[in-house]
């Protein structure tokens, strides 16, 4: 622009984010030169304590120092925005979703920078992670399972399986077109689910399980990596396991309510128990509170009318037809009632299963009914801190554990060598983990993007 030119720092300039992104435009895209962010608050996600007054610099899209201010050390040529007064949370993780293309933008916007894809159709899901992969890509990185493994009469994209065999070739199909971990479906029998475990395990690939027709402690002998949904929970504890096994059967809403609905019943001294028995084999739990929660509300008029809903296309939203979805799954206002009062007890046996030391990674199931994508992992931390974790605990759900999970080993917290990804926010997360909706400018690969478009927070 005009023959200005990009001069040497050698130390922090006073600049407001809107003049950064002027100069930015006249010398070339950060991700090309050195960036230094300065003077926020960096909250690494690590878990370790904040650097107050800190500096991060990247070049090339990662992380190349970070520090204090005044002892990093910034190279010629570099573009310093002065971010004092603000904070610094790495980009969020969700753990638990289904890729729409159109969802994508809305994930980068409220921050979630890399996602876990567990449902799709396997070329489409897959190809899309290859893309997600270039220095290009404008949306969040993506870890694909690519398609469900699921039992007999599972519905496309599923790879339904009728057996044992069937099951490992599924698992074989993955491997081979590169899905980085498999999703096992909650049509699975006990038998096929462990040959799922298995056939993955020569491959290296770890098993995401949404339960039915095994429970929880069982799966969790077997090795799945992950338990989606609190899915074999109800199943591991309730006099009635048979039931909801034939509600299993009957298809997977049918599974659900039976299970939301044992829920309310099951002892707590029991689920202390179970907690223990799968935080002992080391499974991490994706519970997507938010998930039940909104089910839990569908007879809630007003949650129809809430304005982030906006965010999701008008044509998506008629997709929904929430009455018929009720109507066709049956539900009356004591399932509605049923499902309300199972949260007090989710939230219990997560609280157990964080004292037994289990892992918790934040998941939403988004972008689905009444879940605007992006927005519901913040909603979802805050469901999370509500059940008993701390702010800070919340956080490494969110970031560096959902991090580890997806296979993301580039992402996840702020340290040399990684991603440059990463939120500004203007208020404290550690204060409030509302305050991670205060977005005030999102960095992917090392490119920060505005936020103007987002009207909904």
């Amino acid at each position: 622009m005009g023959g200005r030119s990009c001069t040497t720092i050698r130390r922090p300039i006073r600049a407001s984010l809107a003049l950064a992104a002027v100069l930015a435009a006249g010398c070339g895209d950060a991700a090309d030169r050195p960036v230094a962010l300065l003077g926020a608050t960096i909250i690494d996600g690590t878990g370790g304590p904040v650097l107050v007054d800190g500096g991060i610099l990247i070049r090339d899209g990662r992380i190349e120092a970070i520090g204090s201010r005044e002892t990093l050390i910034l190279p010629r040529g570099t573009e310093a925005i002065e971010l004092a007064g603000r904070f610094i949370i790495p980009g969020l993780v969700d753990a638990h979703t289904t890729a729409a293309d159109w969802a994508l933008p809305r994930y980068v916007e409220f921050g979630i920078t890399a996602v876990r894809d567990l449902h799709g159709d396997l070329d489409s899901a897959l190809a899309r992670m290859r893309q997600s992969r270039d220095s290009s890509w404008r949306g969040p990185r993506i870890f694909s399972a690519g398609a469900t493994v699921d039992g007999p009469g599972a519905p496309p994209p599923a790879l339904a399986s009728a057996d044992d065999r069937a099951a490992r070739q599924g698992v074989d199909r993955l491997s081979v077109a590169g899905a980085i971990t498999v999703a096992a479906g909650p049509g699975l029998t006990p038998e096929m689910l462990r040959a799922v475990v298995d056939e993955a395990g020569t491959f290296g690939l770890p098993v995401a399980a949404h339960l039915g027709l095994t429970d929880a402690v069982r799966a969790s002998r077997f090795g799945v990596r992950s338990l989606e949904h609190l899915s074999g929970i109800a199943e591991a504890l309730a006099p009635n396991a048979a039931q909801i096994a034939a509600a299993h059967r009957q298809g997977e809403t049918a599974g659900w309510s039976m299970a939301e609905r044992t829920w309310g019943t099951l002892d707590s001294a029991a689920l202390a128990r179970v907690a223990g028995e799968v935080a002992g084999a080391r499974v991490t739990l994706v519970p997507t509170l938010v998930l039940h929660e909104t089910l839990s509300r569908l007879d809630d008029s007003t949650v129809y009318r809430d304005p982030s809903l906006r965010l999701v296309p008008e044509e998506v939203r008629r997709g929904w037809d929430l009455p018929n979805l009720v109507r066709q799954a049956g539900w009356t206002s004591g399932d509605f009632a049923a499902f309300r009062a199972a949260r007090p007890k989710q939230d219990l046996f997560l609280r157990e299963f964080v004292r037994a030391g289990g892992t918790v990674v934040a998941g939403t199931g988004s972008p689905r009914e009444l879940m605007v994508p992006g927005l519901a992992l913040h909603q979802e931390l805050e469901l999370l801190v509500r059940a008993g974790l701390s702010p800070a605990q919340a956080i490494l759900t969110g970031t560096r554990d959902a991090a580890r999970l997806a296979g993301a080993d580039s992402v996840g917290t702020l340290a040399p060598g990684k991603g440059a990804d990463l939120i500004v926010l203007t208020k404290d997360p550690l204060q409030d983990i509302r305050n991670t909706r205060a977005i005030e400018r999102v960095m992917v690969r090392g490119r920060l993007l505005p936020l103007d478009s987002l009207k909904a927070r």
